[in-house]
């Protein structure tokens, strides 16, 4: 399966901090927004990947994230001219993602806890996946009805009046139907290929699967200043409490099986002395000790 991630928009939410650089760019405590998307993709097995966003900050997320050969993975880069809808990435990705099953991540989704999302790659086999999240404020999101057996029975788009607290989060797992779909959709009356019609149209083939996450999953959008400033609290609360890290591609590599332990030491050894540094430089050590079994 492909990888998209999307990092395009305005970031008008988080002016003026984008005015300097992307959203996804901007810190969520000690690494950039990206990080943690990329790391859910590359932990759940996708290798190859797509990063979309706007010509004047692809350069940047070049400059970060290079050709992703440092963990053992390939990532492209695609222009969005203008932002028109999260399905919108679908086209502009559609010579990378071929005759593949692909996923589309949103570049400014933080996730941690729980397997839920290797296990749904690893067990997607054709149709669409995607995940629900119980909400206080459901009119913000995509909203999912289930029926009394728990079965998906509606999707709106940030509906005025929802029929459930169950959010859907933006991870996306298509077969290669998607290209088609997208391809004959129309724009909303907001002016968007809406992510939510391409989900329908799957719901209506009957071959759309929901997914709940447990209570033992957070799902973090860091899409404005406070919810910024929360993600970066909530990752350090984390880290500092378990001595691990979100959103970390080294070490989701390594464990994955993309790099050699030989690979990971080298490229530890390429970094600067940083706390970043350090804890991959424990890492390297513990593997080295006690070893690792790969995903």
């Amino acid at each position: 399966m492909k990888g998209i991630i999307l990092a395009g928009g305005t970031g008008s939410r988080l002016y003026p901090l984008t005015q300097v650089a992307s959203k996804q760019l901007q810190p969520v405590y000690d690494k950039p927004m990206v990080y943690y998307p990329l790391t859910v993709l590359i932990a759940s097995g996708v290798r190859q990947f797509c990063l979309i966003s706007t010509p004047q900050d692809l350069p940047r997320f070049r400059q970060l994230l290079g050709d992703g050969s440092q963990w053992g993975t390939s990532i492209e880069y695609r222009e969005q001219q203008s932002p028109e809808g999260i399905a919108q990435a679908i086209l502009i990705a559609e010579s990378f993602v071929g005759k593949d099953p692909v996923t589309l991540i949103l570049g400014d989704n933080i996730f941690f806890g729980g397997d839920a999302f290797p296990r749904a790659f690893g067990e997607f086999q054709s149709g669409a996946t995607i995940f629900a999240y119980h909400v206080k404020d459901p009119e913000r999101y995509g909203v999912v009805e289930f029926d009394s057996e728990g079965k998906a029975v509606s999707l709106e788009e940030k509906p005025a009046h929802p029929r459930s607290n169950y959010a859907v989060p933006g991870v996306y797992l298509y077969d290669n139907d998607v290209l088609g779909i997208v391809r004959a959709m129309q724009p909303s009356p907001r002016g968007e290929l809406e992510i939510t019609d391409v989900n329908k149209e799957y719901l209506r083939r009957g071959t759309l699967r929901v997914q709940r996450l447990s209570r033992g999953t957070a799902w973090l959008d860091a899409g404005t200043s406070s919810s910024l400033h929360e993600a970066s609290a909530y990752v350090q609360t984390i880290e500092k409490r378990q001595g691990m890290k979100l959103g970390c591609p080294e070490e989701a590599a390594l464990y994955r099986g993309f790099l050699s332990h030989d690979q990971f030491e080298t490229l530890v050894n390429s970094m600067p002395q940083c706390e970043y540094r350090d804890y991959l430089a424990d890492l390297s050590a513990e593997v080295k000790r006690v070893g690792i079994k790969s995903a």
